[in-house]
């Protein structure tokens, strides 16, 4: 569900370009949910190899990270560890959503209905632990770095943004930004021409960034007010939010009641809409675990083991690979030339 904030949030366009350089910091899950929701067959299932092993998020992993990698980014993946127990229900619930998903996927592959075959397969996405291992395995070898955080991964991310080993955090949720990171990107793993549904048009998707204090100003709030507001609209730790509450009501709340959260609170009759208590879930914002000795190292690419990885063990074409990987070694190649010039 993550927090619907788009209504409120000003973005501004930003080119692969401009990021040349720069650490990004990736919430994987999320990328990795992209993928296994687009990469599919025109029925809607998943790509696997000759073992039946899925390779929808490696394909989509492969390619987009090699990209970045093309245009000077320098890509930081983090990992979510275990779920707060506060997320449960809305884990529950997007379980629930997925079973009934694959009810209508059936249905609709019973009456040879491509269309909704595809739309409702998509909807049962799921991020298994061998695709997990499978995504680390592969950034690894692409010589890039894997964090592993102990709980909500964003928060992990933020934190690394936040300590100035990082620019932005790139997810496509919100939640980024109430964990304070400075800079979210959004858009950055899907960018590029689209089709529109149901159509031949295509839509170019940019990356847009999202600066924190930009936003903080241009609403005229704290950041302890902007999880205020999003607790009233809704959160993952509590589903349906203050129901009749949008984004901007929730602004005028906010702004009415100051930081007195006790009132504010009281006045939406918090209790009658959510059986947590509002300090527990804004605690989730201000004090979620994140592992604080973590390392960021950035290694050549593992040419050979990338590709018994990709062709040998999941069926990858090898002129793909290899031409997936030319502009990065060539990359290498100059940078470790510079290198010696210089010394």
């Amino acid at each position: 569900m993550g927090v619907n904030l788009r209504d409120i949030i000003i973005r501004k366009p930003i080119t692969l370009e401009e990021l040349k350089g720069k650490i990004i910091v990736i919430d994987s899950f999320n990328i990795l949910f992209q993928f296994l929701t687009t990469i599919r067959s025109r029925e809607g299932n998943l790509l696997t190899d000759s073992k039946g092993n899925v390779t929808s998020h490696l394909i989509g992993l492969f390619s987009r990270t090699a990209n970045f990698m093309q245009h000077g980014i320098k890509p930081v993946f983090v990992f979510d560890g275990v779920h707060p127990e506060l997320k449960h229900k809305e884990i529950e619930r997007r379980i629930e959503i997925k079973q009934e998903a694959q009810k209508k996927y059936e249905q609709a592959k019973a009456q040879e209905d491509v269309e909704l075959m595809k739309k409702y397969a998509a909807r049962t996405t799921r991020l298994t632990p061998q695709m997990i291992d499978e995504a680390k395995k592969l950034v690894t070898l692409l010589g890039l770095p894997v964090i592993q955080a102990p709980s909500e991964g964003e928060a992990q991310a933020s934190f690394i943004v936040k300590q100035g080993d990082g620019w932005a955090v790139s997810s496509q949720d919100y939640d980024s930004i109430l964990y304070a990171t400075p800079r979210l990107i959004q858009n950055l793993s899907i960018a590029g021409k689209r089709k529109k549904t149901k159509t031949l048009a295509t839509v170019i998707v940019s990356p847009e960034l999202i600066d924190l204090k930009e936003n903080l100003q241009n609403l005229d709030v704290t950041q302890d007010q902007l999880i205020a507001i999003a607790m009233l609209v809704v959160t993952d730790y509590n589903i349906g939010g203050v129901k009749g509450i949008g984004p901007k009501n929730a602004i005028k709340l906010v702004k009415k009641h100051g930081l007195n959260f006790e009132q504010l609170f009281e006045e939406v009759k918090w209790s009658e809409h959510c059986e947590t208590s509002w300090r527990d879930v804004f605690k989730m914002f201000k004090e979620m675990p994140v592992e604080k000795e973590y390392k960021i190292k950035f290694n050549s690419v593992d040419v050979e083991g990338l590709k018994k990885f990709l062709i040998e063990e999941r069926d990858f074409g090898a002129e793909r690979v290899e031409k997936t990987l030319e502009p990065l070694l060539k990359q290498e190649k100059n940078k470790n030339q510079k290198g010696l010039f210089d010394f």
